[in-house]
């Protein structure tokens, strides 16, 4: 009797070290919405190919216009060509156009605007798996992670979202927490809900029944 009361006990310790061992890997309180508000706001959008790009040049229309982002990051204008313009903020890229037009303009004024997003591929949001349209999605400011399950349709009827995982670059390092989607959509737990930041993978896998 007295072995089978420390076998019981034994497996209590066990199970009990694995739940915290599972708590472990939840997504820490830095990583929530009321946390986060500092990063979330500083986000800047960075110009990616298929970018549709308004650039104009005070007083100058014959060299403003329109561009389409090529593949390789770059656009070519009237006067200069082959303007390396993926990875910049549309303010950065004025200030740039600005610099090698005043070889040829005297006090250039440039103003860039974004007409149709797609941004650089490491700033989308990418979801695989069990979700109804697993997709990468642009990234916008205060994406939170039942936005982009709204985005990508919702989970499917095989998911497993409580065992869900969220891989992260944090200072370098790709890490990996834990998700509660189950929770979030099924069971309307808001606590579960999370900023997602630019470049965040969700991998959603299949419940085993």
């Amino acid at each position: 009797m007295k072995a089978l009361n420390w076998i019981k006990g034994l497996a209590s310790v066990v199970i009990a070290l694995h739940i915290v061992g599972c708590a472990n890997q939840t997504l820490p309180e830095a990583t929530t919405r009321a946390s986060l508000t500092t990063d979330v706001n500083d986000y800047q959008y960075l110009i990616g190919p298929g970018d549709n790009l308004t650039i104009f040049v005070w007083r100058n229309p014959e060299i403003s216009g329109s561009f389409i982002v090529r593949p390789d990051g770059k656009v070519t204008t009237a006067l200069v060509e082959d303007i390396e313009v993926a990875g910049r903020t549309p303010t950065m890229l004025a200030r740039e156009i600005e610099e090698q037009l005043s070889t040829y303009i005297n006090n250039p004024r440039v103003t860039v605007s974004v007409n149709n997003f797609s941004g650089p591929l490491s700033e989308q949001v990418r979801v695989i798996g069990e979700a109804t349209s697993p997709s990468a999605i642009n990234y916008t400011q205060h994406m939170t992670l039942l936005d982009l399950m709204i985005a990508v349709g919702g989970l499917t009827e095989f998911a497993d979202g409580n065992d869900a995982k969220l891989v992260r670059v944090v200072n370098g390092k790709q890490v990996t927490y834990d998700l509660s989607i189950d929770d979030l959509i099924r069971e309307g737990d808001i606590s579960k809900n999370i900023d997602m930041l630019p470049g965040d993978i969700v991998i959603i896998p299949e419940a085993w029944y």
